[in-house]
């Protein structure tokens, strides 16, 4: 039996005559035996682009390459661990050609809540991650508890904090703090030595400790959603519907931003957020036309956004993810990404 682990530890085990006739070149077979890392993969690829399109992209691109190189398996490490290595060594090649992605914050100063926000960009903006994507990594036999999935290596600060590390220390980082793979196996994955991964991972880290700040860790490394913050969805999700501004700033810190790609407008303070609101969103005009639901996207609270069209069917809009911390909502985060919505397990209509 060729024995197939996760983080946390041993996880399955795969007959040997399945791999043999995979890696003999039985494509259903080996078709068989990728798919059962599908989810852990796409997790992966997520975190080195931030876009669950790039990641998509890039498991299949792992999977062809898997099967042109099958032949350089020699059974040294587990096969997921040489499919991790394989998938690192595609989104090393894809970080080369693209741009990082961003948030607005970094490409622009608050915008005045009374003006109208700015156009569309085609910049490369960070993306939220469904937690319905999470679930099928732990359906697929990885810890819930493990690093793989755990909170404080889930949420979009994380994500938009390692945007900023060159390729190479992003996919040492990664590799050594949360697939929590061992110097050794790090550097034989990227073909380096042991020195110089750790010496990767220390400036990796010193640059994390700047863009990141972590807050009540003890909470954030639990998986499911809190009850404050199920509270506090719950009461946005009836504030959205009612387009109630008070009852959203009740809900706000007194420093919350709102950002709003593919827009480089975002609005800095509860006061500025409210007055965006009030002058461009929650308007008479649009009591009834919105319908929104709960949902959860990188182990963080998030409402699922309806409109109402001409039809009078409520059509996906967007997915608005929350940061809450200290009981309060710090950050609203609306992604104009309706193609997120079946990701999320949220209906087409309503």
């Amino acid at each position: 039996m060729t024995e197939v682990t996760s983080p946390a530890g041993p996880r399955s085990a795969v007959p040997d005559d399945e791999v043999a006739a995979a890696l003999a070149g039985d494509q259903r077979a080996f078709a068989a035996l990728v798919q059962r890392h599908r989810a852990e993969l796409h997790l992966h690829c997520y975190r080195f682009t931030a876009s669950t399109q790039d990641a998509e992209d890039l498991v299949q691109e792992t999977f062809l390459r898997a099967w042109a190189k099958r032949a350089s398996f020699q059974g040294r490490s587990t096969f997921r661990a040489w499919l991790y290595g394989i998938a690192t060594h595609a989104c090393l090649d894809a970080l080369r050609r693209r741009p990082r992605r961003v948030t607005p914050p970094e490409v622009a100063g608050p915008a005045d809540p009374r003006a109208d926000p700015g156009p569309g960009t085609d910049l490369a903006w960070l993306e939220p991650y469904p937690d319905r994507l999470l679930e099928d990594v732990v359906a697929a036999g990885v810890d819930p508890e493990a690093m793989l999935v755990r909170r404080e290596a889930t949420e979009l600060a994380f994500l938009a904090a390692i945007q900023h590390l060159p390729p190479r220390q992003r996919a040492v980082l990664i590799l050594r703090d949360v697939v929590e793979w061992p110097a050794a196996d790090t550097a034989a994955a990227l073909g380096s030595t042991v020195a110089s991964v750790n010496s990767a991972l220390q400036r990796a880290r010193e640059t994390l400790r700047r863009r990141w700040v972590r807050n009540d860790a003890d909470r954030r490394a639990i998986a499911r959603l809190s009850e404050v913050e199920q509270v506090l969805l719950a009461r946005m999700v009836d504030a959205w519907e009612r387009t109630d501004v008070d009852e959203v700033a009740a809900l706000l810190g007194a420093r919350a931003r709102l950002v709003m790609p593919p827009t480089t407008s975002w609005y800095d303070g509860r006061d500025a957020i409210t007055e965006f609101l009030a002058a461009h969103a929650f308007t008479p005009g649009m009591t009834g036309r919105v319908r929104a639901t709960a949902t959860a996207a990188n182990r963080q609270p998030a409402l699922g956004i309806y409109l109402r069209d001409g039809n009078a069917r409520f059509r996906p809009f967007a997915l608005l993810v929350l940061t809450v911390e200290r009981e309060l909502i710090t950050e609203m985060a609306l992604f104009h990404l309706p193609r997120l919505f079946p990701l999320c397990g949220l209906p087409a209509e309503w």
